[in-house]
Parts: C-alpha cells; structure tokens; sequence
C-alpha cells in the first residue's frame, strides 16, 4: 500500500503539463542525473552540482527551441550508427550499473547485521569494504542514466512523450526518489565509523534498510515502465489512459520481472564483488591479506550461488506470463528467430555453474576435513558435463539441403531428443541440485556434527536427495515424452518443487545439524590462483547472460514501441539479426567490464598510502 500511495498521481494533473513542456522538463531532470554524476565522481558540492544542471539544461531548452525540427524528428541518426545501437549501448550499461548498486547494498546490510549478531568486527569490515567498491559505480550508473535520459528525448521524442503521458508525473516521483537514495546513500557509507558501536550502530543499520527499500522501491518503478511497453495495461487499443496510475503499473508482467530482476541482481552483484576479491587476492603481498581476500571472495560466490540457484525458476514464470499474455511473444522468444539463442544461454549459464563448482571445489583445500568428500567430486563434475551437453544440444540444425537428405530430416534420430524441453528440464534441475550438493559439501568440510541425530540426519538428507533426483527425471522421460502437452508443461512445476525441496531441506537440516559443531582448523588464503580465475569467469559470463536476456526481452515486442499500442516507424522497426546482436551484447559486455576494471582500481587507490620522503 506505501508504493500505489508514492506512485499514484492523477492522469489528469500530469496531462495537462503540454508535451514540449514535457520534453524540457525531462531535459532538465537528465541534466541534472548527469552533471550531479559528475559532481560526485569529481567531488564537486551537491549545490555546485544543481546551479551547473540548470546552466546545461537552459542549454538543452534553447536547442530545442533553436531546432524545432530535430525536436519533432522521431528518428534521427547519429553519424553512420542507428539510434538504436546508441540507446541499447546507453540503456544496458545504464542497467548493468544500477543492477550492482542496488545489489551491493542488500547484501552489505545482512553481512554487517551477521557482524553484529556474532561480534566479529571482521564482517562489518567486509561490508564497508563491499560498500567502498560501489560508491564510484553509483557515480557512473547517474552518468550513463543522464545521458541515456538525453539520447531517448532527442532520438525518440514521440514515443517518450506519449510514455510520459501516460506515467505522468511518476517520472517526478523517480527523480525525486534518485535523490533520496543519494542522500542516503552517502549518509550510510560516511558514517560508518561514526555510528560502528553500541545503540548507534543499530541507528546505521537503520539507515541501510532505508536505502535499500528506496533503491527497491526504484527498481520496480523502471520495472513498470519495461513491463509496460511489453504487456500494456490500463489504456485502451488506440493507446487513451482508461486506468489509473496503480492499474498501469501494475500490468501481467510487472510481478515476474520485478522478483526475477532483484534475484538477478543480487547474484550479478555477488560476482562483481566476487572477481574484486580474486583482483586484490593475486595481487595481495602478505599472508594476511590473501587470507581477508580468500574469505571476501568465498562469501561473494556464496551470495552469488544462492541467488542463482532459484533464478532459473523466476524465468520459468516470467516466461509462462508471457505466453499467458501474448502466445504470439512467447512463440517469438521460445520458437522463432530468438530460440538458438537460448543455446547461447546454456553455454552462459552452464560456464557459471561449472566455474561456481570449481571454485567450491578449491576451497575445499582449506580445511583437512574435506578429505571425507572429495570423492564425490568427480560424480559431480559428470552430472555437470553431462547435463550442459543435454542442454546445448539443439533440436533442429542448420543443415544444407545435401546434409539434410544424408541425415533423413533436420533432426538427429538418436540426438534429436535431447534437444526438446523434458530433456532440458531434466538437465538443469539435475545440475542446480548438485551444484547445491557442492555447495554443502563445502559448508561441512570444516565440521563435525556433534548431535545425536546425526547419522539419521545424514540419511534422512540422501533420502531426499534421491527421490528428488528420481522424480524429476522420472517427470521429464514420462511426462515429456509420453503424454500431451498439457502434461508436459505440467511436470516441470514437479521438477522445480524438487529441487526447491532440495535446497531448503539441505539449509534446515544442516542449520539443525551444525549448531554448535565441532569446528575444525581451516586455513584461509590457502587455494590455488587458478580458482581465483573461476571467480573472474562468473562476472564475464553474468554480465554477457544479462545483456543476451535483455535483448530477448526487447525483441520479443517485434516492431512496436509499445506492443499492440505504439508501432515503431523507424527504420529499424525489426528485430535485430542474430550476428549484428552478438556483436553489440560482446561490445556493452567489454565496455562494462572495462569500466568495472576501473572501479576496482579507484578502490584499491583509496586506501594506497605514499610513505613520505623523509622516512624512505
């Protein structure tokens, strides 16, 4: 209820500001996003920071006002480059930014509460220093969301202007909410030390729970204007508001995007402070400080292993809301010219889990007691290998017609099978519930239980274990292959509630079980450099996966701007060729991981001290 009283404005109120007034106003609010990115970037003061956006957006109105015509024109070119590979350039950087600093502080908030529950000044430490790494991305994510704001009013006026008569002053609302999370933000980080002890620190505490419901609360407003513009609501067929702002908002797809996007988030935040940790491992010097950095770079993959596992699930019904909305999307994004690329998917997010089970794996040096499971190592590294072949094979090949008439038909008589749905569903739950087996194996290897239950609950965990494995390949043959449709869509719900029974069950018992464990001597810097590389590959492979989705996501609307409602008339009202999109998805990915790069090294350079002349 606090969200639809934020966000609900009157439709009326908000059109009867006129459209050019709107553009400027918008121009206006973009400049500010950017000179006050700048502002923090540079440490220029927040007042500094206003007084320059005003000079640049009184300059953006007089362009306007000089060339009405490139105000009114839809789509201008930039140079020799499409409008559109400069917004998707400027959007998904945009995304990739704001994705890791609304994550960051999520978890940051839980590690620093685990700091004060167990006293262990070495988790508070851990967050600040989490926090520290994103504080120069929240600078660059105003950046790009400034100037992608200026490259949607300029290059696509009329449909930015019929998306802010229809979300009205909901922009305002945005804006205004930019500038309490900054607000905020710089509270919460600044007085860290501050406010470390006593009453004080449940007073900082405080102040990361309200950043992070700020930070969510933005979220799910940009959500509402993505999800709009694929399944509208709340207008009519010719495009008129017949609803209020809370019924546009809240259209079919709202909800799905909004819980698979903060669990994707979480898991892209994990890796990015994953390879961080790994960056100032290798280049550590002491014993102590590989060891911190070893210890960071475990609860990094930690958070991002945990987020990734139930993310595949909130796709399912991301997906199943898109096919309940529109069958003719979902045929476009799951059988059309965007299905190979759910191959490239598997290649991504196959190259996750093995990464994520070989950086397990290596931690497992660390402690003796691990001696007791590395035996199964190599059951799991078969179950992994065999299953992301499953899930890469295609169904149909891209065949000459010589190669089609040797083979008897586009599909392979023993292969073919494998490439339907039963058999990938199989596969990825088969892989999530052993990547979840690594991830225990790895929890227990530096403990003995010490209750007496345990030996019936070690076999009450491989009971589960086995009939969940059971059940879902047992739904996918059965079900998959020898009964309808309906049935078959039908038996991954039983797939999904196994594996989810797997991973909660393993979490209650083995919390039940470890309370008050034996501990046994671990030894943190001790892995090898190679499984700090599988920390490296996760980002790569998370940030190429968010942008190959994203585009999926954008395509699916075919030529409209806004599906069924607003047609696009540009010149690129098509969805983009498979080879031209890979190209752009490999140049967004290098630009951020290369802006991430920077990041790291800004962070580093913050706490390098020169020694003074003298004392050399």
């Amino acid at each position: 209820m606090w969200l639809k009283t934020l966000l609900t404005v009157s439709p009326a109120a908000a059109a009867s500001v006129p459209k050019q007034g709107r553009t400027k106003w918008c121009l206006w609010l973009a400049s500010i996003m950017v000179v006050m990115g700048l502002g923090q970037l540079l440490g220029i003061s927040p007042v500094d920071s206003l007084q320059a956006a005003e000079v640049v957006a009184q300059g953006s109105a007089e362009v306007l006002k000089g060339a009405p015509e490139l105000a009114a024109a839809d789509y201008p070119r930039v140079g020799n480059s499409s409008s559109r590979a400069v917004v998707w350039i400027l959007a998904q950087m945009h995304l990739f930014f704001a994705a890791f600093v609304l994550a960051v502080p999520l978890f940051v908030v839980v590690i620093e509460w685990v700091g004060v529950k167990t006293g262990d000044a070495r988790y508070d430490d851990m967050a600040h220093e989490f926090m520290k790494v994103s504080m120069t991305a929240y600078s660059i994510t105003a950046l790009f969301g400034g100037t992608l704001a200026f490259a949607l009013f300029l290059l696509y006026p009329d449909f930015m202007g019929y998306m802010l008569e229809v979300f009205g002053s909901q922009v305002l609302v945005y804006a205004l909410l930019f500038f309490l999370e900054s607000a905020i933000l710089y509270m919460y980080y600044y007085s860290w030390y501050a406010l470390r002890y006593g009453n004080a620190k449940y007073v900082h505490l405080s102040l990361g729970l309200l950043l992070n419901v700020v930070g969510t609360t933005l979220l799910v407003i940009a959500n509402a204007w993505a999800t709009f513009m694929m399944a509208p609501s709340g207008v009519d067929a010719n495009g008129a508001v017949t609803g209020d702002i809370w019924e546009i908002i809240r259209g079919p797809l709202w909800n799905p995007v909004n819980l698979h996007r903060f669990i994707a988030n979480i898991a892209f935040g994990g890796a990015i402070v994953g390879a961080y940790a790994a960056y100032k491992f290798l280049s550590g010097r002491s014993n102590t400080e590989k060891a911190h950095y070893d210890w960071m770079g475990y609860t990094s993959n930690f958070i991002a292993v945990l987020s990734f596992l139930p993310l595949p699930f909130a796709g399912y019904w991301l997906m199943a809301e898109v096919y309940a909305y529109s069958q003719q999307m979902g045929i476009t994004a799951m059988g059309g010219i965007l299905a190979w690329l759910f191959i490239v998917q598997a290649v991504l997010i196959g190259t996750i889990l093995l990464a994520s089970n070989y950086y397990l794996w290596s931690g497992m040096s660390r402690t003796e007691g691990s001696y007791r499971y590395k035996w199964l190592v190599k059951y799991i590294a078969i179950v992994l290998t065999g299953g992301f072949l499953v899930w890469v094979t295609p169904h149909t090949l891209i065949l000459s017609a010589k190669e089609v008439a040797a083979l008897g038909g586009s599909h392979h008589h023993l292969l073919g099978p494998l490439g339907i749905m039963p058999a990938k569903n199989i596969a990825v739950n088969l892989m999530l519930i052993v990547t979840f087996l690594s991830f225990q194996l790895y929890r227990r290897s530096d403990k003995v239980a010490t209750v007496s239950w345990a030996p019936a609950g070690n076999a009450l965990m491989v009971a589960i274990y086995v009939i969940a494995v059971v059940n879902v390949i047992f739904a996918g043959v059965y079900y998959g292959y020898f009964t309808n449709t309906v049935y078959k869509v039908g038996s991954s719900v039983m797939q999904v509630v196994s594996t989810l029974v797997v991973i909660v069950a393993g979490v209650v018992i083995d919390g039940m079980m470890y309370k008050g464990a034996k501990k046994l001597p671990s030894e943190w810097g001790k892995v090898s450099n190679r499984s700090q590389y599988a920390l490296f590959a996760l980002p790569v492979a998370f940030t190429w996966l968010m942008a190959l989705m994203g585009y999926v996501r954008s395509s699916v609307r075919g030529s409209w701007h806004v599906y069924t409602v607003m047609k696009d008339s540009s010149p690129d009202n098509f969805i983009p060729a498979i080879g031209y999109a890979g190209n752009m998805m490999t140049i967004v990915t290098v630009m951020f991981l290369l802006c991430v790069l920077f990041v790291f090294w800004i962070a580093s350079l913050s706490s390098t001290k020169q020694i003074p002349p003298d004392s050399q």
